[in-house]
């Protein structure tokens, strides 16, 4: 289904299943609420299970404005979708861009999130200098796919250095991934970057300690830079564990679905 959130008037794709608790879902860069889809038979089954898709992705909006998709902007939007659907309080999972849009939604909404989950997710560059150039470059990628498309920037994506741990998934799974990323729309991902990337986000580090929530932090070990991040905010966070999941690199709920849904399980019966 669609929702509009009231005060930007943007629509959401979201999709709910299950009953119990809600468990909200946010995925990463260029992904929609699919990429949560497989994992489906294996999350929890006494939870209210609900997949967004985030602005820019999927079947939600992809407004021309690019302050649309300022982080605060769309964390906005969040709490508003949450309370028309009645959900005072949900545990929050969120990958890559989608943790970090978590974690801010932590910080600025406690009261609304029980838990926390963050896979392969930052709380942002802590350096403004870094955060400039990061920006740059992310201004650089994001005025490439409005010029070139969507199927060179896949391409392009495809080849980066981050999602070499999955040469040796299935051909089908890589297939199905590839099919969803020629889904997005240029538009949508150019202003996601502009919005919602690393150089737009402001940084987090400072505000972890007051971060309460039951957090689970979540690296796979082929992904050094992200067990090196994750190993430093779990030591910044009051109430944080560190899972490394094996033979799993960026994306451990597609490398390694079955070590990634055990240790969902394991901490959300733990709370």
């Amino acid at each position: 289904m669609r929702l509009s959130a009231r005060q930007s008037g943007h629509r959401y794709g979201i999709e709910i299943a299950g009953a119990g608790p809600p468990l909200l879902l946010l995925h990463g860069f260029s992904g929609d609420s699919a990429t949560w889809r497989d994992l489906a038979p294996a999350m929890p089954q006494d939870f209210r299970v609900c997949r967004l898709d985030i602005l820019g992705h999927g079947e939600s909006d992809k407004p021309a404005a690019a302050e649309s998709y300022r982080m605060s902007a769309i964390a906005a939007d969040i709490i508003d979708l949450l309370d028309q659907l009645k959900i005072e309080r949900a545990h929050l999972l969120g990958y890559s861009m989608g943790g970090r849009l978590a974690l801010y939604l932590t910080l600025h909404y406690p009261a609304r999130f029980s838990s926390l989950v963050l896979e392969s997710a930052s709380p942002g560059l802590a350096d403004a200098a870094e955060r400039e150039q990061r920006r740059l470059r992310d201004e650089a990628l994001a005025n490439k796919i409005e010029t070139r498309g969507i199927e060179w920037f896949v391409e392009y994506w495809e080849r980066l250095p981050l999602w070499a741990s999955q040469a040796n998934l299935p051909a089908g799974i890589l297939a199905g991934q590839r099919r969803q990323r020629l889904r997005n729309d240029p538009r949508g991902l150019a202003n996601s970057l502009r919005g919602l990337g690393a150089g737009a986000q402001p940084s987090l580090w400072r505000d972890l300690p007051t971060l309460t929530a039951p957090t689970l932090l979540v690296a796979g070990d082929l992904d050094a830079k992200f067990r090196r991040i994750n190993g430093a905010m779990a030591q910044k966070m009051p109430n944080a564990s560190l899972a490394i999941l094996p033979a799993a690199g960026h994306n451990s709920h597609l490398e390694n679905p079955a070590a990634f849904t055990r240790a969902l399980r394991s901490f959300l019966q733990s709370i």
